[in-house]
């Protein structure tokens, strides 16, 4: 029998190709995304992270044993951290205080994003907030890996393909997808079902992430 990992992967096959494919990574991999447009991005996937982490340490809390809090302490939350220390680096370089970073408005899509995420944490079962966790950690796993077999050594953006490709990232996702598999295994057809719901709403939301970056979406004004 599949596991519901390999279940929703696969079911997902067909937005996954759209991700890669959509320009903002395919210039990533380039190395031509623009200098304005990776900018945009940095900073909403800061205010993203922030709130995210927060909900990584909900899951940790709502979690039915040490083995999930060592879990999200040692891997879930350290890949994290790895990434905060990457959205340093490329804020120092564009010149932007991350001390500052908390002020600016979170874009629609960054808003969306991390409101659904935090309402699954609070109203959901611990099991569906698993879902909708690992598609953050899995699609960028996935991206970087692709990415990094292409792009060139000198890509301005190595260090954030460096970062998602890395194995040391992998371990986390792996890890992360087995605790998301084992619940799944336990949870009721209907907690499942809603597993599911959560894991593709996730991965359409990340899609719109990295295109609200491209297009440099903001809220509308003077209606």
């Amino acid at each position: 029998m599949a596991t519901f990992s390999d279940q929703v992967w696969q079911s997902t096959a067909p937005l996954r190709a759209a991700i890669h494919a959509m320009p903002f990574n395919a210039e990533l991999a380039a190395g031509t995304l623009s200098r304005e447009r990776f900018h945009t991005y940095i900073v909403q996937d800061s205010l993203y992270l922030s709130d995210y982490a927060r909900v990584l340490a909900l899951a940790a809390a709502r979690g039915p044993d040490m083995a999930v809090l060592q879990t999200f302490a040692h891997s879930a939350l350290g890949a994290v951290s790895v990434e905060q220390a990457l959205h340093e680096r490329y804020l120092k370089e564009f010149g932007v205080d991350p001390a500052i970073v908390s002020d600016t408005e979170q874009s629609p899509d960054c808003l969306g994003y991390t409101s659904f995420l935090l309402a699954t944490a609070y109203h959901e079962p611990w099991e569906v907030l698993l879902a909708a966790l690992l598609p953050c950690f899995w699609l960028y796993w996935d991206v970087g890996q692709a990415i990094a077999r292409t792009a060139a050594p000198d890509n301005p953006y190595r260090a954030w393909i460096d970062t998602y490709a890395d194995e040391g990232f992998g371990n986390a996702v792996r890890a992360v997808i087995a605790l998301t598999d084992k619940a799944a295994e336990e949870a009721s057809p209907a907690v499942r079902q809603k597993m599911t719901t959560a894991f593709v709403r996730c991965c359409q939301y990340e899609w719109l992430f990295w295109d609200g970056a491209y297009r440099q979406r903001v809220w509308p004004t003077g209606m």
